[in-house]
C-alpha cells in the first residue's frame, strides 16, 4: 500500500470514528412511540465533511460504517442500522461528488468554496430529508411488521427532525470545511 492510499484509508477510519462519536455522545435523543428514538445531531456534518476532503466513496463509507456501528451499539437505534449504512453512504457520496464536480478541490477562493459547500452538503442534506422517512416506513412496515398507522407516525417524526439536522448539519459542515481544508490540502502534498 503506497503512502497516499495509506493516508486515505488512514482518514477514512479517522473520520468513521468520528462520526461514531458525534453520534454516540453528542446527540439528542427524542424517544418516540414503540421504544425508538429519533435524534438531533451533527454527525452528519462530519460524513459530508469526510467526503470533501477523502473523496465521494471513503467519505460515504466512513459515514456508514461509523454510524451503522453507534446504532447497532445503542439499543435505541439498533433496528436502524442497516438503513443507517446506505442512507448514511449517499449522503457522502452525494456531498463528495457534487463538490468534486463543481471544482472544490481545486478552488481556494472563499467565495467559491462557500458556494460549492452549501450546494453540494444542501443537495446531500435534502436527499436524507426526503429518503430517511421513506426509507424508514418500508423498512419498518415491511420488515419489521410494524403497523401502517404506526409506521407512518414514526416517518413523520423522523422526517421532522431529520430536517432539522439537515439545517444545522450543512451549516456545520460549511464551517468546518472552511476551517480545516488548508491544512488536509497540505498534507496531499
Amino acid at each position: 500500500m503506497n503512502r497516499k492510499h495509506l493516508r486515505k484509508f488512514s482518514f477514512t477510519v479517522l473520520f468513521a470514528a468520528l462520526n461514531f462519536i458525534a453520534f454516540t455522545y453528542l446527540k439528542i435523543s427524542i424517544p418516540v412511540a414503540g421504544g425508538g428514538a429519533v435524534a438531533i445531531h451533527i454527525a452528519n456534518a462530519i460524513v459530508v465533511l469526510s467526503a470533501w476532503l477523502i473523496g465521494p466513496v471513503p467519505g460515504g463509507i466512513a459515514g456508514a460504517i461509523g454510524l451503522s456501528i453507534a446504532d447497532v451499539l445503542d439499543p435505541l437505534y439498533i433496528v436502524s442500522a442497516p438503513k443507517t449504512f446506505f442512507l448514511k453512504f449517499m449522503i457522502g457520496f452525494i456531498a463528495g461528488t457534487i463538490g468534486n464536480r463543481m471544482g472544490l478541490q481545486e478552488t481556494n477562493d472563499a467565495s467559491k468554496i462557500r458556494r460549492i459547500t452549501i450546494i453540494s452538503a444542501s443537495a446531500a442534506l435534502v436527499f436524507n430529508v426526503i429518503f430517511e422517512p421513506i426509507i424508514s416506513f418500508l423498512y419498518r412496515r415491511f420488515l419489521l411488521g410494524v403497523s401502517a398507522e404506526a409506521a407512518s407516525i414514526l416517518a413523520a417524526w423522523l422526517g421532522g427532525v431529520t430536517a432539522v439536522n439537515a439545517i444545522i448539519c450543512v451549516i456545520v459542515s460549511v464551517l468546518l470545511y472552511k476551517a480545516l481544508y488548508r491544512f488536509y490540502r497540505q498534507l496531499d502534498q
